[in-house]
């Protein structure tokens, strides 16, 4: 009886201790700015898209408009001009490539404030041809390999085009009905969070399909930001998380997202009937 008038007294004591306190909390988040730059050995207008951080999820970002964007190496310089007019999109010049052996710089001038950043190029590298399989359910087909996901020599990004608008009986659908973008990647680690990462939407497609497989060679830094940022999105949500962080950048001054320089690889496929 004693020891339980105790433990009641002691509850009550802690209880009076309790007092109610206001933390200051800050509500507004500091708006930066995101990067989105990769430049190739394609000849072509190359973009740099800049958009402004959100405060919500499912926000549409909003375009960072009229600032100045430069990209130079040893030998040129190019300005950038926005394209269309306060969209975010800077384009390069259409005859634009970037080149092996060449040092790279990004500057961004935005409200009195330089972001830069600085790339370099590795060589590309020729591949062996994606695989796929047919699903018996829908006699339709499925990607079901492109590449080993870890290897330390073969780190790459890899871009696949689905086109199946000319397959008779897909002709008439809308865009989003009879194309698909899928992105893969090859990183030199090897995290439990990929392994037990959740189920990805599969695509199925049918035979005919045309595949154009492109791979973007990536830089150690580049790898280590991919690899960071597919832990906060897509491996985030499965058997095995890690703590929330901000994703590894090139860009100084406080701006997010990475520029990077990538030699390309192309090759076609064309998805043939499996009896």
């Amino acid at each position: 009886m004693q020891k339980t008038v105790y433990i009641i007294g002691l509850f009550l004591a802690l209880q009076s201790c309790v007092k109610q306190t206001k933390w200051p909390v800050t509500e507004a988040t500091p708006v930066r700015i995101i990067v989105d730059a990769i430049l190739t050995d394609e000849v072509k207008s190359h973009q740099v898209t800049l958009t402004y951080t959100v405060s919500q999820l499912n926000q549409s970002p909003q375009p960072v408009m009229g600032a100045s964007v430069i990209i130079s190496n040893e030998d040129s310089v190019w300005n950038l001009v926005e394209q269309p007019a306060n969209s975010g999109i800077y384009l390069t010049p259409p005859a634009f490539f970037a080149r092996l052996a060449k040092n790279y710089t990004l500057l961004i001038s935005q409200n009195n404030i330089i972001y830069s950043a600085k790339a370099t190029m590795v060589p590309g590298s020729y591949f062996q041809e994606l695989k796929y399989l047919k699903n018996e359910q829908n006699n339709l087909y499925y990607i079901d390999w492109v590449a080993n996901a870890f290897s330390t020599k073969d780190v790459a990004r890899w871009e696949l085009l689905l086109d199946w608008s000319r397959v008779p009986g897909y002709q008439n659908l809308d865009s989003i009905d009879n194309h698909a973008r899928m992105l893969f990647y090859t990183l030199p680690t090897l995290d439990v969070s990929e392994v037990f990462a959740p189920q990805m939407e599969a695509i199925n497609f049918p035979a005919g399909t045309m595949i154009t497989e492109r791979r973007y060679s990536i830089t150690p830094e580049h790898a280590e930001f991919i690899r960071e940022m597919l832990l906060e999105t897509n491996w985030t949500g499965g058997l095995f998380n890690v703590a929330a962080a901000n994703v590894t950048t090139n860009l100084s001054n406080g701006a997010l997202g990475f520029f990077g320089v990538c030699a390309v690889n192309e090759l076609s496929v064309i998805v043939n009937p499996i009896r």
